[in-house]
Order: structure tokens, then C-alpha cells, then sequence
């Protein structure tokens, strides 16, 4: 089991539980230790660490009902919302979105944010026209997809991360204001109003790194310390087919919790828990076979709210997202990187000359990719 696999001697108990949970087989005993936050509230789907799920706290009268609806997301005060014991500072929201709603979100993160001035990996192999528009060279292989399995993959299944606002360099591991783009205002709104529900008034959106996981992709475990200001927590948002999610300590020795992030989940990072390590060692293939996550099939309404930050979509448009999803998932970490008044410290001419272009190993791994390299991860 995963509990005795933790305690037994040799390498750290994070990498071997991140090895077992990788090669879990779903529908089976391997997943009776992780967390399912979606169903605790019924008493089910606890594993062997029920004794460590907590309620947490929200600031409802932070965000208004008119606020969250324009964000997409139900009066917070209808949310749960849970911590861990032992965990101070993390918070596991399960599916706050209104039914439809994640629609935007997804279409955004293939259609929108993707294009350039962002940076993602395929431009360290391609050259700039040729990334330009990756949802239009794509839509047509995914939509027909089902029709022609064996054709090759499209580009926008070759993605696997695209930085917003301040650029993450992976090989110098820092922040860099020289490639800055301008962050989404949609998404900055969605994170300010799910950071002041979770009682963090002032959070800033400055960077967001966007991850695009296929089946067999895993994110190597890792602490997010790059940003500049670790008094911010870090929010992540999921969308898609459902993964496993560990959670450790400031070592690796320390076992860490396995939980699972369901579409539409939502999690923060802060305080004590800012600087643990963290990793996805599994994306779990639907049991129904190829289809989407139910939340997902309810259509994102036709009338929307004037001022909402949630645009329509199309049923065209729906299909390519669905089309891709139903093998895939994206995550969404946003960070505030400065402080308030924080500039970053002036470089050296060498150390500009390496902030370029984003030179290091992707931190998704793909397990069948011919790329495969032992490090992938950004922070550790």
C-alpha cells in the first residue's frame, strides 16, 4: 500500500510514492489513499486520511454575488471549502464555477491564451510564424479527431505550457520583466475575486503559468519559490480530465497527501503551505472511456451578464475544446511575483544574455516522449 511504500527505507518517501501513484491502476486499491474533496461532505471518498480533512473559512462578505456571477463563479457563499491538518494555509476549493461556466475558461486557455505575445514551449523548436495561431492550425485535426485516430498530433496537443505576464524563464529559473505580456483582464479578475473570498484583498495577478497535460504527462515534484514575494498565496485551476495531486512537506523525506483535482477545482497555496513540495504524478483517464467530465456538458448559458468577464462560445468552438479534453486537462497557476513598491534587482549583461528565450526542459514529462529528460521540473 502507499501508506507502508512510504515508511519502507531507501530513497525519499516523496519520490517513491510519486513512482507508485504514477503506475496506480484506476478502479482499484491503489486510489484508496487519496482525498476526494468533491464527495467528503458525504462522507465518501476519504481513504485512509479522513482525519486530516478540515473545514476552512471563507470571507464571504468580501466578494458580492454581482462579483463572482461576472467571474462565473457561485455566491461564495455556497461554496466548500477545505483545509488539511498539518497544512496551514492550503485551501481546496471543489467546483465553485456556475454550471457552463468553465466553457470560457477552457476555450480561453486553447484559443486565446495560447497566441502570441506569449510564450510557450513549442517556440524553443519552431520558429515565431509558425506558433502564431495554434488554435487555427488545430481546430480541424481536433474536431475530426474521432474520425482519424491514428493522424498526427496536432500542435495544440504538442502544447504543454504558455507563460502569461512576467515570461518564467526555466533555465535561469527567475521572473523577467523584460518579456512581460499583458495578463489576461478576464483571469486577473476570476483570481482577485477567488483570492479575496479566500482572505487575500490586494492580490495582484502578475504571472500565470498555463499547463497542458495529455494521459501521459506528469509535472515532477517541486517548490514554487521563483516569485519575488512569498506572502501571496498561489492559485491553481483546474479544467478537464482528473489527476492526482501530492502534496508534501519542506523535505522530500516527508510523505506527502494524495488528493485528486476534478475539473473546475480550485486551490491555494499560502502561508506555511507556499513553499511545499507539490507534484501530479497521474492524469486519470475518464472510466467511461473517451468522454468529458459531466460538469462539462452543461453549455454555458446563451444571455449573459452585461459586464461579465465570460464571453459566449460557439458551438464550434466548443467542439475543439471538447474534442481535446476528452484526453486531456489544463491547469492554471497564477502568482503575484512583486510585492507592493518590489522591483526586480538589476542584472548582470551575462545574466540577460541566458533570460532569453525559454531554453530549459519543459516540466511536463510525456512518459512515451522521445524529449524524455530526468528533470522536469521548475523549481526544485
Amino acid at each position: 500500500s502507499a501508506a507502508t511504500l512510504a515508511t519502507e527505507p531507501g530513497e525519499d518517501a516523496f519520490r517513491k510514492l510519486f513512482r507508485f501513484y504514477r503506475q496506480s491502476r484506476p478502479g482499484t486499491a491503489d486510489l484508496g489513499g487519496v482525498i476526494d474533496f468533491s464527495t467528503v461532505h458525504t462522507a465518501r471518498g476519504m481513504g485512509s486520511y479522513a482525519h486530516k480533512v478540515v473545514r476552512s473559512q471563507l470571507s464571504v462578505s468580501s466578494v458580492s454575488e454581482h462579483n463572482a456571477r461576472r467571474a462565473g463563479l457561485q455566491p461564495v457563499s455556497k461554496w466548500q471549502a477545505y483545509g488539511l491538518e498539518g497544512y496551514p494555509g492550503f485551501i481546496f476549493i471543489p467546483n465553485p464555477f456556475l454550471p457552463g461556466y468553465q466553457w470560457h475558461w477552457v476555450k480561453q486557455c486553447l484559443k486565446y491564451y495560447s497566441q502570441k505575445p506569449n510564450v510557450c514551449n513549442l517556440d524553443k523548436h519552431m520558429a515565431g510564424e509558425e506558433t502564431q495561431n495554434l488554435w487555427e492550425q488545430s481546430k480541424e485535426f481536433l474536431r475530426y479527431k474521432e474520425v482519424n485516430k491514428r493522424r498526427p498530433r496536432s500542435l495544440l496537443e504538442k502544447l504543454r505550457w504558455v507563460t502569461l505576464g512576467y515570461h518564467y524563464n526555466w533555465d535561469s529559473k527567475k521572473y523577467s520583466a523584460d518579456h512581460y505580456t499583458p495578463f489576461p483582464s478576464d483571469l486577473a479578475f476570476l483570481s482577485e475575486q477567488v483570492a479575496a473570498a479566500c482572505g487575500f484583498q490586494g492580490f495582484r495577478a502578475e504571472a500565470g503559468i498555463l499547463n497542458y497535460y495529455r494521459l501521459d504527462s506528469t509535472l515532477g515534484i517541486h517548490v514554487d519559490r521563483s516569485e519575488l514575494d512569498h506572502s501571496k498565496p498561489l492559485l491553481s485551476f483546474s479544467f478537464g480530465q482528473s489527476a492526482i495531486f501530492l502534496l508534501g512537506g519542506l523535505k522530500r523525506e516527508e510523505a506527502p497527501t494524495a488528493m485528486f483535482m476534478h475539473s473546475g477545482d480550485i486551490m491555494i497555496m499560502s502561508g506555511f503551505s507556499r513553499l511545499l513540495n507539490h507534484a501530479v504524478p497521474r492524469v486519470l483517464p475518464n472510466p467511461e472511456g473517451e468522454s468529458l467530465p459531466h460538469c462539462l456538458e452543461t453549455p454555458l448559458p446563451a444571455v449573459l451578464p452585461r459586464d461579465s468577464v465570460i464571453e459566449p462560445c460557439s458551438v464550434e468552438d466548443w467542439q475543439v475544446c471538447a474534442s481535446y479534453l476528452k484526453t486531456a486537462r489544463v491547469n492554471m497557476t497564477i502568482r503575484q511575483v512583486l510585492a507592493t513598491g518590489q522591483d526586480f534587482p538589476l542584472e548582470s549583461m551575462e545574466e540577460k544574455k541566458t533570460d532569453v528565450t525559454p531554453e530549459g526542459v519543459c516540466h511536463l514529462d510525456d512518459q512515451n516522449s522521445p524529449a524524455k529528460r530526468a528533470r522536469i521540473n521548475p523549481d526544485s
